[in-house]
């Protein structure tokens, strides 16, 4: 039997104030810019939840003051959080929450704690002559994708809240402005540590090592403190390792992967101009500003190890060269094992066999020189049966050119009769590795129309569907289909 763990009032949350109690090198102390006549858009029961919070305080307008920037959690003040980074290669020597405002850390009932953070709610001391402020654009890409993202199970901050306003916000035209309520047990990047140890702060940087140890990868404490480092460091490693073998296996492009875009926890953070690749292309470039491809699709694993090292980099006055380089060395090994083991899980494989790797290989090359809807491709496939014939109509359908599609499947039905299991058993397997429903952009653009004109059933209705991606029925059929022929292709930009 379940037990529901007792829901609080907003008064009654334990707040503390997370990584701001660090003091004034880390921190500045900011109270957030209210948004004017501010108005409720989307609430997130699930997150909400998480904090043991009721449903039912999303309709006080105390919780819409705290998610429209209008009030903060005494007596924790809010705060913006330092820290620097590398920008397409370039290093940027202080950057910071420039439109973020952390309101505190949440203790929920089960012990988790989680960092509460506000996403536009005015400039700070490190907005760089920006507003601070987010649009209605942005909040509600972010709010869906990283909901969606944690239904695939892939590790992301999540969304609690979009609150709306009428107040205009200049960017490539006249917006109106949002604040996103995003959690996390900690937002803190990769270039956190980079700004300490740049500026040559070394005492700064290790009291950030320390926190960071203490509060998110306790199992280390007990290790001598030269090994503690070096296994945090590892550890980190392999978690955006893991991550970003969870990305591809998924289709998912971040769009824009600079070391202050990427969580030391090894979550998916800061959706910007991210896409889930449609026709199967590893050149699938997502952010238009990305004129040189760094990021695309297929270069985010390399792109991963490049932003671990100079993670590596940042812990010189904490480990020698040897240690930095063995913790670096995982890299490679534990993506490639993450990726085998959730491309397997896809193809419907439970054994690993030599031969393996060449067979997915063969499949994805098929998928580019084909055109293939990635998506659709992989749920047809979850249909194939072990008999010639057998799905195959329906795979071929989600090709534009399904040449060389029969050699492909005579080759996976003799790797699927190495292993003893019937088909239906397979194919259940398979539809719960292979979503029938992603966050297409179109999609996610027809939520931001109706939004903009004032309708925000659509957002409530596709994060509805992003709940249950493996789900037959969570949608209507048009939701898992490619965008209408004669759609206008969506430029995503990073101020999306």
């Amino acid at each position: 039997m379940t037990i529901a763990a007792p829901s609080r009032p907003l008064e009654s949350l334990r707040i503390g104030p997370g990584i701001s109690a660090l003091g004034e090198r880390f921190v500045e102390r900011r109270d957030p810019t209210p948004l004017p006549e501010p108005y409720l858009i989307a609430f997130n029961p699930a997150v909400a939840a998480l904090l043991g919070v009721d449903a039912s305080e999303a309709e006080r307008p105390e919780f819409l003051r705290l998610a429209s920037g209008g009030a903060r959690f005494d007596p924790v003040p809010s705060y913006a959080t330092v820290y620097a980074g590398h920008q397409f290669g370039a290093y940027v020597t202080q950057l910071g929450d420039g439109r973020a405002l952390g309101l505190g850390e949440v203790v929920a009932p089960s012990g988790e704690r989680y960092e509460w953070q506000l996403k536009g709610a005015g400039s700070t001391a490190f907005s760089r002559f920006g507003d601070g402020r987010a649009v209605l654009r942005s909040t509600i890409r972010e709010y869906l994708a990283s909901e969606a993202l944690h239904h695939l199970g892939i590790p992301t901050t999540r969304a609690l809240a979009i609150a709306g306003s009428d107040y205009p916000v200049m960017r490539e035209t006249v917006e109106t402005a949002a604040v996103l309520s995003r959690l996390a047990p900690t937002h803190l990047r990769f270039g956190s540590f980079e700004y300490f140890h740049y500026r040559r702060l070394n005492p700064e940087l290790k009291i950030l090592a320390d926190y960071t140890i203490e509060n998110f990868f306790s199992q280390f404490i007990a290790h001598p403190e030269s090994e503690r480092y070096a296994l945090f460091l590892r550890e980190v490693v392999e978690r955006t390792a893991r991550l970003i073998a969870h990305w591809q296996a998924v289709g998912f492009a971040h769009g824009v992967l600079n070391t202050d875009n990427m969580s030391i926890l090894g979550q998916t953070l800061d959706y910007g101009p991210y896409g889930f690749v449609e026709t199967f292309d590893p050149g699938f470039i997502c952010n238009h500003s990305d004129e040189m491809g760094r990021y695309a699709f297929g270069r985010q694993p390399a792109i991963g190890l490049w932003n671990c090292r100079a993670l590596a980099q940042a812990f010189e006055s904490l480990l020698d060269e040897s240690s930095r380089q063995a913790a670096l060395a995982a890299y490679e090994p534990e993506f490639e094992r993450a990726y085998a083991a959730a491309m397997r899980a896809k193809l419907g494989l439970r054994d690993e066999r030599d031969g393996d790797l060449a067979l997915i290989e063969d499949l994805l090359a098929l998928l580019e020189r084909g055109r293939a809807d990635y998506t659709r491709a992989f749920r047809a496939l979850s249909r194939v049966g072990s008999v010639p014939g057998v799905g195959d109509e329906a795979l071929a359908a989600t090709f534009a050119d399904p040449a060389g599609l029969a050699p492909w499947l005579l080759a996976y039905r003799e790797r699927l009769a190495a292993e003893a299991h019937d088909d239906s058993a397979r194919q259940a397997a398979m539809l719960g590795q292979n979503p029938k429903f992603v966050l297409r952009n179109h999609l996610a653009q027809g939520a931001i129309a109706a939004a903009q004109a004032r309708d925000y059933s659509e957002i409530a209705r596709l994060e509805g569907i992003l709940r249950r991606p493996f789900d037959e029925d969570a949608g209507d059929e048009r939701d898992a289909q490619p965008a209408p022929q004669g759609t206008t292709p969506i430029e995503v930009s990073c101020s999306s």
